[in-house]
């Protein structure tokens, strides 16, 4: 007789509603059986109940019964131990060929199989019929009277009498001794310990909800025991998919999010820039309430935990294939290096040798190997101006004579012993034509001109700019005689400041360089600067710049000559006066000059015009000194008229303030930044300024201001006049502080940091000087509000009015009596030239 021990496991097929979920049976004379609502791997049944547990698939949630042949009733449901029980029976010549039960048969055994574990597995069907069978569908429950038939069955077990591996003795012995032990403990009083009734409810609902993965009401059970305990794992189990959920486990999962305050990850981060991820959350969360599992997520890639998994698929290529683009690769990628590599070495090359590598000749690259604009410093300017293109300024003209007639004879002066000075200092306002005269000059002379700007010598590297100026010196000896002519130097010879080390080492090679060279080799070194005060002592000393000449604004004779230079190769009209044109520019210099006539001859050529007009000249004139017409600029009616008061406010004073410019147009046309202005130009060269002028300039701008307030009143004066202010606080204060034309203060030329008492004496002083500005002309425009009235409609009615209109329309009035033309015509008959 041979004892067989094991386990059966039945599929089991419900009729007829194959959908329904099992919930309690009964058996009559049963077959022992396992039941199992999930898939098992092939190797499950043929291992010991221990390996199943400890890594031979899944922990799978099985409900067994013993074979019991002589009981009547054997009630099993889900709420059982999950303990797999044994099959023993007595079975004869080692093989089980049929047993019957009452309302239960196992039929069709085969031949035992030995198994890896060395035991013997029978395949056989097992077939029984149940009295109740309790069916849960929907909302409702009903008992049906249903077969359940088990097929291919496995039974699998151990011959008594065989060998037995150790590994299975011992791993079954364990399972024995583990399910008594858990029994007697079951029934001990430890089990009332409150920890263990909770342990053992959750395991109960864990195992429940592994046996019902597609029950949303045990999963969302399971979830709520968890989140008491655990909510990370309700997080971890929830972010499977492996179970379907309802609206409460949806609840269960959100609470958790909250309570470990996972739910910030979904949430945008500013700093980052990662958007909210909270809307696709919710969205997968109404999918999964609904209680359908299988459905695939809707937005894949939204956030770290729901990534969207891309599959790069290459396209198969033959090992030779491969093999030739690699090779064609590593062929471009060399010669792409090479390429580069010789283009940067030529280009460093050519680099080193424009910054003028001196060798043993002391000259560095010639012309040939690299463009003029990197050899400034060893080639030549090429050079055709002489003095007569020089106009304006006679007397520089006819001191640098001097330098001319040395370059040319040097022994003439060498023989007497007498010596020219090493440099000459060109110094004056911008666009007077210093460096037209150092061109001049080595043009007068027929010698090599070398010119440098100042800021040319400066570059990234440290040392490049007194490289450049040895460089320089070098190739100046080598053309000796010839003059070297630095423009601009106040970029390099500024006074030394402690952190401007580079400028320093320029300028330090400049001075050695200036005193290197003999007296009379032939090199003379001329600079130009607009800000002489700011340069180094050391540069400016007797033996280096030894001479220094002032170009001034040229004169009225100055003005005319320049204004024939540039006109005598342009047709002209016979309106013409070049000498009245000299005379209404003062304070003209060369560049401006040039600029005029200039854009006179672009008037003209716009116009069509055959020659060039004295109207074309003026227009010229008055872009220069007022700006440019803006005539598509809108302007209201209202501002309109308050221009015209102001501006006529200001005519008016210059008009009869005695030291005052004369006026050379007023207008209330739009003009650069202005809405209007009235321009005056003195009418000769001044050279110095009265304190009668300067407290006439004074009132002019205050005239403006005033004439607003009398015809508009204090309240809508505008802010017009706060440029004509500034100039009058400026100007007050340069009275007050640099010229002495104070009565209070004395003749004194304050620092540029006065102390705070005397800071507060000045600014009463300014403050006085204006009221009182203020006051005298307030009284005058009330003395000649008719002619403000009649200047401001002329203003309105031909937006620009010239000198004699302006006259025309005023003297009458400074004179006492109205004119003519006022008296029997209406207001703007006024005809005006």
């Amino acid at each position: 007789m041979t004892t067989l021990q094991g386990s059966l496991l039945l599929n089991l097929s419900l009729s007829p509603t194959p959908s329904s979920k099992l919930k309690r049976f009964q058996f009559s004379r049963c077959a022992s059986f396992t039941y199992t609502p999930v898939s098992l791997p092939n190797n499950y049944l043929s291992a010991p109940q221990s390996s199943r547990n400890f890594g031979f698939g899944p922990r799978t949630s099985l409900v067994s019964c013993t074979l019991h042949p002589d009981n009547a009733n054997v009630n099993l449901n889900q709420e059982s131990d999950l303990v797999d029980s044994h099959l023993s029976s007595e079975v004869k010549d080692s093989s089980l060929k049929e047993f019957s039960g009452e309302n239960s048969s196992v039929s069709n055994v085969g031949k035992p199989e030995t198994d890896e574990f060395g035991g013997e597995k029978l395949e056989f069907e097992v077939k029984s019929k149940f009295g109740k069978v309790g069916l849960e569908k929907g909302d409702g429950k009903s008992e049906k009277e249903v077969e359940a038939e088990g097929k291919s069955g496995n039974l699998v077990g151990q011959k008594s009498g065989t060998g037995i591996p150790l590994v299975v003795f011992l791993m079954g012995l364990w399972a024995t001794a583990k399910g008594r032990f858990e029994k007697v403990l079951a029934s001990n009083w430890f089990s009332w310990w409150p920890f263990w009734r909770q342990e053992k409810r959750l395991e109960l609902l864990i195992a429940e909800a592994d046996a019902n993965p597609k029950d949303p009401v045990k999963q969302s059970a399971l979830l709520a025991e968890l989140n008491k305990h655990s909510p990370e794992s309700v997080i971890k189990r929830f972010e499977q998919r492996d179970h379907s959920v309802d609206s409460k486990g949806v609840a269960e999962y959100l609470r958790a999010l909250v309570v470990t305050d996972t739910i910030a990850e979904y949430l945008p981060d500013e700093e980052s820039g990662k958007p909210s991820s909270l809307p696709s959350l919710l969205q997968e969360l109404k999918q999964r309430a609904s209680g359908n599992m299988d459905e695939p997520f809707l937005n894949p890639g939204i956030n770290e935990k729901q990534p969207l998994h891309v599959v790069m698929v290459e396209p198969k290529v033959s090992n030779k294939s491969r093999f030739a683009q690699e090779l064609i690769s590593t062929i471009l990628f060399t010669v792409a290096v090479g390429l580069v590599w010789f283009m940067g070495a030529a280009a460093l090359q050519k680099y080193i040798g424009s910054l003028g590598g001196i060798g043993t000749s002391g000259v560095g690259s010639s012309s040939s190997y690299a463009p003029k604009e990197l050899n400034k410093e060893v080639i030549p300017e090429k050079n055709v101006k002489t003095f007569k293109d020089v106009k304006g300024c006679d007397d520089a003209k006819q001191e640098l004579e001097e330098v001319v007639e040395y370059l040319k004879n040097p022994t003439k002066f060498t023989r007497l012993g007498g010596k020219l000075p090493k440099g000459i200092l060109l110094t004056g306002a911008p666009g007077t034509g210093k460096t037209l005269l150092a061109k001049a000059i080595a043009g007068e002379a027929g010698v090599p001109f070398f010119y440098r700007a100042g800021s040319e010598f400066e570059e990234m590297f440290v040392g490049v700019g007194a490289r450049r100026v040895r460089s320089l010196f070098q190739a100046a000896k080598k053309k000796a005689p010839c003059i070297i002519f630095i423009d601009e130097i106040d970029a390099v010879g500024s006074t030394r400041k402690q952190w401007e080390g580079h400028t320093k080492k320029t300028l330090h090679q400049l001075l050695v360089e200036m005193d290197g060279f003999e007296q009379n080799e032939g090199i003379i070194l001329m600079a130009a600067t607009n800000l002489p005060d700011i340069l180094d002592p050391a540069l400016t000393r007797p033996g280096r710049f030894d001479r220094h000449i002032v170009v001034p604004n040229p004169d009225v004779r100055g003005r005319q000559e320049i204004l024939e230079l540039y006109l005598q190769d342009k047709p002209l009209g016979d309106d013409v006066d070049v000498k009245a044109i000299a005379r209404g520019t003062p304070g003209f210099n060369g560049a401006d000059l040039a600029n005029l006539v200039n854009i006179a001859a672009i008037k003209a050529a716009v116009e069509g015009a055959e020659k060039l007009t004295a109207t074309q000249l003026e227009f010229a004139k008055d872009r220069i000194v007022m700006g440019t017409e803006r005539k598509t600029m809108f302007i209201s009616e209202d501002s309109k008229k308050l221009t015209a008061y102001h501006e006529s406010g200001h005519a008016i004073v210059a008009f009869n303030t005695e030291g005052a410019h004369p006026i050379h147009k007023a207008t209330i046309m739009p003009r650069g930044s202005a809405l209007g202005m009235v321009t005056q130009l003195p009418s000769n060269d001044e050279t110095s300024i009265s304190k009668r002028q300067l407290l006439a300039r004074l009132d002019v701008c205050m005239g403006g201001r005033v004439a607003e307030e009398i015809i508009f009143g204090q309240d809508h004066i505008t802010t017009g006049a706060s440029s004509d202010l500034h100039t009058a606080s400026e100007l007050a204060h340069y009275m007050v502080s640099s010229c002495g034309m104070s009565d209070t203060i004395g003749p004194v030329h304050i620092k540029d940091r006065p102390s705070p008492e005397m800071q507060s004496r000045i600014d009463a002083e300014v403050v006085k000087l204006l009221r009182e500005a203020y006051d005298r002309v307030k009284a005058l425009l009330k003395k000649h509000e008719k002619a403000l009235h009649a200047l401001a409609n002329a203003l309105l009615e031909y937006e620009t009015l010239s000198a004699e209109d302006i006259k025309r329309i005023l003297l009458p009035y400074r004179e006492g009596r109205l004119p003519e033309e006022q008296e029997d015509q209406q207001e703007g008959d006024l005809v005006l030239v």
